[in-house]
């Protein structure tokens, strides 16, 4: 079961899009360094059809993209909530993975998403804005993942 600790309306995850990101706990990696600890117990609130539903009502037409920030725990779960963000006949909303994972696990259908982010934090080599980084921001498109990661690099 996939917990959310909480969510924001964003503009910087996910490049060009106005993101419903949603903060998932119980996060296995456990990087040196990571900026959201809180993230790493098994708190929160279930992350039911019934709860994601009604954040795409309550956020309809404001957003274009929902992002599930982490989940590393239960990817097949994820994909289960990306799938049914794709159901609810919005068409127009993107779905997202940040995943702390090196890579993908195997299996997984890509397809259901339109972003993934993979790649652990390391502190030494910085976020995603920064040029050094490990981490890697790819759009999915036709089964195939394309780096997108230069676009948080500031020009």
């Amino acid at each position: 079961m996939l917990k959310y600790v909480d969510y924001n309306v964003v503009f910087q995850e996910i490049p060009n899009e106005v993101t419903l990101a949603l903060n998932l706990s119980n996060c296995p990696n456990r990087c040196k360094g990571c900026h959201s600890t809180w993230l790493q117990g098994d708190t929160g609130t279930e992350l039911s059809d019934v709860v994601l539903g009604g954040l795409l009502d309550k956020y309809a037409g404001e957003i274009t993209c929902v992002c599930f920030m982490g989940g590393d725990a239960a990817p097949l779960e994820v994909v289960k909530c990306a799938l049914f963000v794709r159901g609810q006949k919005t068409p127009e909303v993107k779905t997202g993975w940040y995943s702390g994972r090196n890579d993908l696990p195997a299996g997984l259908d890509i397809n259901v998403f339109d972003y993934i982010k993979l790649g652990e934090y390391r502190q030494e080599l910085g976020g995603l804005k920064s040029p050094a980084t490990n981490q890697r921001m790819y759009r999915v498109q036709d089964g195939k993942l394309y780096d997108i990661t230069e676009r948080f690099w500031s020009r």
